[in-house]
């Protein structure tokens, strides 16, 4: 599926712009996954304010909000992790909607103002890794599962065992100075305070969440969702989610 060229087509036809009039305004209800949460909270008000549109977000983690959709939860606009074919086959997400908003991968963390180690290949990356007193990752999360069968690739697992702190909120733990680094998602280290991104992990290492978004086939209104769906692909709105840490498709 071109998904990007069908939703394209689809907002031609639409042929909205400028503000919407009091008549023409809508309410929608965004479904979207947390992990951009401040990302929208910066653009949705926005998009009401030139729209006259009013969007309620409901916030989640995305495989849950997937699995709700298919039960047939009620929403005009979603934005998940993970393509949407699937959504899509089973009527839930409109055929002519579906597009990538971006992509986000993963990177080390360390203390806002400490040296940034040096993870630009993958043998320097190994290295800073070795040579950590400590570092942190997301017990029970993807970018933890990750990291440590991260570990087992390099073949430094059990060399790292004795540096590994698993827990919650790992970012908070580097600011306060409990643990040296952590590896974790791009997005959620450029909203943390106190810290700083040392670098995306060397790309034959990297991995990628991609943010995909469409329009409830049963939205009742088809104008106003789709309106939405062309905001947020506008080069402003693309430019916060790069600032944010969530570049464009290649």
């Amino acid at each position: 599926m071109k998904l990007v060229a069908i939703l394209a087509s689809a907002l031609a036809v639409t042929g909205v712009c400028g503000p919407a009039s009091p008549v023409t305004a809508a309410e929608l209800t965004l479904l979207a996954s947390n992990a951009i949460n401040v990302i929208l909270d910066e653009v949705i008000p926005q998009f009401e304010r030139e729209r006259g549109h009013k969007v309620t977000m409901r916030l989640g983690v995305a495989s849950a909000l997937r699995r709700e959709i298919e039960d047939g939860a009620t929403f005009d606009v979603a934005i998940l992790v993970g393509n949407v074919d699937g959504l899509v086959k089973q009527g839930r997400i409109a055929a002519d909607t579906p597009a990538a908003l971006g992509r986000s991968g993963y990177g080390l963390a360390v203390r806002a103002g400490a040296p940034k180690p040096d993870v630009g290949t993958t043998e320097a990356f190994k290295r800073t890794l070795l040579d950590a007193k400590s570092i942190g990752y997301t017990e029970g999360g993807g970018s933890g599962a990750y990291f440590v069968r991260l570990l087992d690739r390099l073949g430094i697992a059990e060399a790292m065992k004795p540096k590994l702190r698993p827990g919650v909120n790992m970012q908070g733990a580097v600011a306060r100075g409990e643990i040296e680094m952590t590896v974790n998602g791009i997005v959620p280290i450029l909203r943390a305070p106190g810290i700083q991104l040392a670098g995306p992990l060397p790309a034959e290492l990297q991995s990628y969440s991609t943010f995909f978004a469409g329009a409830s086939s049963v939205t009742n209104d088809k104008n106003a969702a789709t309106a939405l769906l062309r905001f947020l692909l506008t080069p402003h709105v693309i430019a916060v989610f790069k600032q944010r840490g969530v570049e464009p498709m290649p």
